[in-house]
């Protein structure tokens, strides 16, 4: 018999409609599983059964009271723990904020809520975001459930852990230097980096460079859009706002749509210095490139959007973030190395130099997506690496090496940060052993509806659905 958990995300909330399943079900069905399995996997950093059967209670009215329903009604979900949720721990993934309760929602939480999703907690996130693994001194490190061994990434690694496991159908999640992606490519879930202003970072949290997005982690390409069209909304003040869609038209509805004959870029030199492209990751890439053409879509190699100098700018940019982070003085010894590490070149950085990184990459980045503008799609691998072991990156003794090692392992990812166009891991590559290997499409800028058409139409012609951890 199907279990509850098998089912996608868009038909567990077509049940709740027709009443074959109350969210009170689903609920508890996804809380068993997380007291079962979500300490091995590290998903979850605070787990709010009390609160979640309530929402799930209140939904269940709500159906039985006949309501015009979204398209999500009912289904679980999880917040990131660096997004805030009132009443509700945020610890950041930092002992130096381990007892902080939020006031307020974030946005993002706030939308969630409205379109009837029933959040279960708080899913496990490095300090502040700041590494691309999860391994935070207030939680277990989050692993891949393809191998529990080696790590779920980050920094929504929590997030990725969480759906490829079964904990929860979908989860937002958070991308400011490939967080959603990285995860997604390690835990063999589909990850979208959003545009910048799609999603609303408010009211609280302040990204002057605009690197960071949130966005949907998913097992199918559908879900993804539904979760991003429950998320998709701009709050009064955003400094950055994208394009709305057509009224009436959706970004679930673009997975049902033919996405057309597209050019597609592809390159694979990392502009990382030092960075190798695993062979696994190579076979990804290429076998993409072969299915897209085998689509009918024009595959055709390009150079990188940025060149190795870059890489120092945003370095500058990423440094000056993380010594901006809001920690009380007092609680700065608490902090992990490499986040002191970072801080302490952050404050080396002048009030000048800082605005100047900002400039050139706004400059280079308008460069970019100028030179990238021929084509619909660009393909790269997510990551250069397979999935690492749990603490294979981290390096707290030598903080700079641990920060050249992450870089290493993921060069392709903060372009379409640094751009801010939408970008989308699917995970269309196993190795030999079973891991998941993603790649990498990037959108034009605002373009997630053909980004989501187009992956929709790649999941369609490869499924993915059969790989599933042993847990499943």
């Amino acid at each position: 018999m199907t279990e509850l958990h098998h089912l996608t995300a868009l038909q567990q909330a077509e049940a709740v409609r027709h009443r074959e399943v109350s969210p009170r079900e689903l609920a508890a069905h996804y809380l068993e599983r997380i007291g079962r399995l979500g300490a091995e996997f590290g998903a979850f950093v605070t787990v709010t059964a009390d609160r979640a059967l309530e929402a799930a209670a209140e939904a269940e009215a709500r159906v039985l009271a006949g309501e015009a329903l979204p398209p999500l009604f009912g289904v679980p979900t999880a917040i990131k723990d660096l997004n805030l949720t009132a009443g509700v721990a945020t610890k950041f993934g930092s002992a130096a904020m381990a007892d902080f309760v939020s006031p307020v929602d974030d946005h993002v939480v706030t939308l969630l809520r409205a379109a009837g999703l029933v959040s279960l907690g708080k899913t496990n996130t490095p300090e502040f975001g700041l590494p691309c693994y999860t391994e935070p001194d207030v939680a277990p490190p989050a692993r891949t459930p393809f191998d529990p061994s080696r790590s779920a990434g980050g920094s929504s690694g929590g997030a990725g852990a969480a759906v490829a496991a079964g904990l929860v159908p979908v989860a937002q999640g958070s991308d400011g230097a490939g967080s959603i992606r990285i995860p997604a490519s390690v835990c063999g879930v589909v990850g979208l980096k959003t545009s910048r202003g799609r999603v609303s970072g408010g009211p609280v949290f302040a990204d002057i460079a605009g690197l960071a997005v949130n966005g949907p982690l998913a097992r199918t390409v559908a879900d993804a859009a539904a979760l991003l069209d429950a998320m998709a909304s701009p709050m009064p003040g955003d400094p950055y706002w994208a394009p709305p869609l057509p009224a009436g038209d959706t970004f679930l509805a673009a997975t049902r749509l033919p996405p057309g004959r597209l050019r597609i870029g592809r390159y694979l030199t990392p502009p990382i210095p030092g960075a190798v492209v695993d062979p696994d990751c190579v076979a990804a890439y290429e076998g993409a490139s072969r299915l897209l053409e085998a689509l009918g879509h024009t595959v055709e190699d390009c150079d990188p959007p940025f060149a190795e100098d870059m890489v120092a700018t945003f370095e500058t940019i990423w440094s000056v973030g993380a010594a901006s982070l809001p920690v009380p003085e007092e609680r700065e010894s608490e902090l992990r190395p490499l986040t002191r590490w970072l801080r302490e070149r952050g404050r080396a950085v002048s009030g000048i130099q800082a605005i100047e990184a900002l400039a050139t990459a706004q400059l280079v980045a308008r460069q970019a997506v100028v030179a990238a503008s021929a084509y619909d799609a660009v393909l790269t691998p997510t990551l250069a690496q397979v999935p690492a072991l749990v603490g294979g990156l981290r390096d707290d003794a030598h903080p700079d090496a641990d920060f050249d090692a992450q870089k290493r392992f993921t060069p392709f990812t903060a372009a379409a940060n640094i751009t801010g166009q939408p970008a989308i891991s699917l995970p269309l590559h196993w190795t030999a052993e079973g891991l998941p290997v993603g790649v990498q499409l990037a959108g034009r800028p605002a373009g997630e509806a053909s980004l989501l058409a187009l992956a929709a139409q790649i999941e369609a012609a490869r499924p993915w659905d059969a790989h599933v951890p042993a847990c499943w």
